[in-house]
């Protein structure tokens, strides 16, 4: 196994599992599907309930596919285009540091990049990408994912996000 491959493995197999906690997390952690529609509703995304089981469908499936090397660009495309959505919804007017009063952008701009660094190093020997004889080169695979993943993310943005006006969000918090 080359260096390229063991780090494709790597690479994969931690952002997939990360995708993968995240999408377990969103349907049966703390208030299930129906906290994370409640929180989606409250940032904005409008149907919440339809975006929570997206959202949540999304994570599960891009972080198997990722973590078996399977569809690697368009896997990677669903990391950045919800990672982006997070980012612009919840986490931009917070700073950058994830530790901040509200969580900053640090994180999801982390998996943002990690994503597109995925789909362009390829999945590796060890992928069913591989397998099959599927895995797109570096250009195309970095432009299915940055491409399509921020296309998907600002059609989301536009059509679904009402952000909450400041009044109503400071209200919510001090309730």
């Amino acid at each position: 196994m080359s260096s390229a491959d063991l780090a494709a493995l790597v690479l994969r197999l931690t952002l997939g599992a990360v995708l993968l906690a995240h999408g377990i997390n969103h349907a049966w952690g703390g208030g299930g599907l129906a906290g994370t529609a409640r929180w989606f509703g409250s940032i904005g995304l409008r149907p919440a309930i339809p975006h929570a089981v997206l959202a949540t469908a999304t994570e599960i499936t891009a972080g198997a596919l990722l973590s078996v090397g399977l569809f690697t660009p368009f896997a990677a495309a669903a990391v950045v285009s919800t990672m982006t959505v997070a980012l612009i919804t919840a986490h931009r007017r917070n700073g950058f540091f994830v530790f901040r009063p509200g969580q900053g952008w640090e994180y999801t701009g982390v998996l943002v990049a990690t994503a597109a660094a995925a789909a362009t190093l390829g999945p590796g020997r060890w992928s069913v990408d591989h397998l099959l004889g599927i895995a797109a080169d570096g250009g195309a695979a970095l432009t299915i994912a940055l491409g399509l993943g921020l296309i998907a993310a600002t059609l989301l943005l536009g059509v679904c996000w009402r952000p909450p006006r400041e009044e109503s969000r400071a209200a919510a918090t001090s309730a």
